[in-house]
């Protein structure tokens, strides 16, 4: 008898993508199976994401959801040998490529009983209400699954382990109260102790108030969650439960983003011979139709074009940093706001042959990006981890980031450890701070042994999944009955490499200690008690 861990998230490679969100939940599952775990993923079942799976088997519900019918559709993730489930709906099968936004960028307004579906699906899964087995352990990540663990304990499933990964905190799906009976939440729980969160009900914290076990992707980021300024009104909740809050750091498919061996990528090359990347410098430039120059210093932007990513400083420093460095090429690869996008699209009209710009994202262009890049430059206000920079590393392409969260442990600054030095971080999130940082990557780039140096450094990351693998199964006996633990217990993993210590220092899993347990506070929550400290009731 294997372990059962089923993972429930709004998207997953190569189904649908709008983030690292979607590259992570794959990864992980992939990871756990390598290692005798047998993981699935239950998504929706996007009209995108049905196309991509493929062949499905239709595998009924016994009862219906609150927002209708329901049907889940079992296949396998291409290219791996993951178990998939559908929730197919009729609201979900009218999401179109950004299964959040409509096509002006405004949240759908089903939103809250759409993704209310997915955790009672998940629930019925877990209830015996399908042809399918039960899993130990429910692995909710983001709001989109924060439900699961109320609704569990609600329905005396407490057997279910259930762990919630928090991969970013801004957004944390609150709708009207309202909205409440339809989608399964009693009244007793719409307090400051249950699901309500400033007059709203909140999805996210409901899965940090109800489930066994909170986890986020990094150690840097779970201690600042737990702070006013980033803990976007939840660091209160977040703090109560600190003694269960685990940092596990992301990974990356350290195949797939291999410069070695990448078939998307113009040329192959290795931290041991470089030469490709002169080749991918030019496919980049042509592939994005600036001049083929192998001198310019190509600066590369993958991300969401978006105000959390500073894209409003990006575009205001911009032409300052041009003038400065005259033969500089930027690319910019993404999207997001429409009003950043469009400022972006003026840019390369202002500056034709220095700046180009491609609205949307595919998997060609971002591996060109970085292969073909000097450096990346990673702006953000906040960064739950930040997979774009490991990419970027892994290809010889060197961060310019901000100074926090998980990129505080994933790139070592060059001036704060010279000999380990991976990228450039800089501190604000003014015009000057970003110019000033871009001015020392640029000295960095002067001095050919120093940048090659950095280079190696930043190539030869270890960046892979077996330590935060490890760390997830860690978590999931923790969590499990009892009676299960011992399915969880360790097994080799097909290669050893050293926990995945992505940057200096950096752990692959820190529990933040703490406070005392809340599980007496839980358990009065749901029996209509009001418990627990009052910086929970202000959460």
């Amino acid at each position: 008898m294997q372990a059962r861990v089923l993972l429930v998230s709004s998207e997953a490679v190569p189904l649908v993508k709008t983030g690292g969100l979607a590259d992570v939940i794959t990864a992980l599952a992939v990871a756990l199976r390598k290692v005798g775990i047998d993981a699935s993923i239950l998504m929706p079942a996007y009209p995108e994401a049905v196309r991509n799976l493929g062949e499905t088997v239709q595998i009924g519900l016994k009862h219906g959801l609150p927002g209708g019918a329901g049907r889940l559709l079992r296949g396998t993730i291409p290219g791996t040998d993951v178990p998939a489930l559908l929730l197919d709906t009729a609201r979900f099968r009218q999401r179109g490529a950004n299964p959040y936004v409509d096509a002006d960028g405004v949240e759908f307004g089903d939103n809250a009983l759409c993704f209310a579906d997915l955790s009672h699906a998940a629930v019925a899964i877990c209830a015996g209400e399908t042809s399918l087995p039960a899993p130990h352990v429910v692995h909710a990540n983001d709001w989109h699954a924060g439900l699961i663990p109320c609704l569990l304990k609600l329905r005396g499933l407490d057997h279910i382990g259930t762990m919630l990964t928090i991969h970013n905190l801004a957004f944390q799906g609150n709708f009207a109260l309202g909205s409440a009976e339809q989608i399964g939440i009693p009244q007793h729980l719409l307090t400051g102790d249950g699901v309500e969160y400033w007059g709203k009900l909140s999805f996210l914290k409901a899965g940090i108030r109800f489930s066994d076990c909170v986890s986020t992707v990094s150690r840097n980021y779970a201690e600042e969650i737990m702070t006013p300024r980033f803990g976007c009104g939840m660091d209160g909740i977040l703090s109560f439960r600190k003694l269960d809050l685990r940092a596990i750091p992301n990974a990356i498919d350290a195949e797939l983003w291999n410069p070695a061996n990448d078939p998307l990528i113009a040329r192959n090359f290795s931290v041991g011979n470089m030469k490709g990347k002169s080749a991918c410098k030019r496919d980049l430039q042509k592939l994005f139709g600036l001049p083929v120059d192998p001198f310019a210093p190509v600066m590369g932007l993958g991300s969401r074009i978006s105000h959390q990513k500073m894209a409003d400083v990006v575009i205001e420093a911009l032409p300052g940093i041009l003038e400065r460095h005259p033969r500089l090429q930027v690319v910019v690869l993404g999207c997001g706001d429409h009003d950043y996008e469009d400022a972006f699209l003026a840019l390369t009209r202002q500056y034709p042959g220095r700046i180009a710009v491609h609205i949307g994202y595919d998997e060609r262009r971002a591996h060109a990006l970085h292969a073909g890049s000097d450096m990346l430059l990673h702006p953000t206000r906040f960064e739950p981890f930040g997979l774009t920079p490991l990419y970027a590393m892994r290809y010889g392409a060197i961060p310019i980031g901000s100074r926090v969260g998980g990129l505080v442990d994933t790139v070592c600054d060059a001036d704060l450890d010279p000999q380990r030095a991976t990228g450039v971080l800089f501190e604000g999130e003014r015009v000057e701070d970003m110019q000033h940082a871009v001015a020392r990557a640029f000295a960095l780039y002067s001095d050919n042994e120093r940048w090659q140096s950095i280079q190696r450094n930043a190539m030869s990351i270890d960046c892979d999944w077996a330590g935060p693998t490890r760390a997830y199964i860690d978590a999931y006996a923790h969590v499990a009955d009892m009676a299960v633990r011992p399915l969880f217990a360790p097994r080799p993993l097909p290669v050893e490499r050293p926990a995945a210590q992505v940057a200096h220092g950096a752990v692959a899993h820190e529990r933040v200690a703490g406070m005392v347990s809340p599980a007496a506070a839980i358990a009065a929550a749901l029996a209509g008690v009001v418990a627990g400290p009052s910086a929970v009731a202000a959460a």
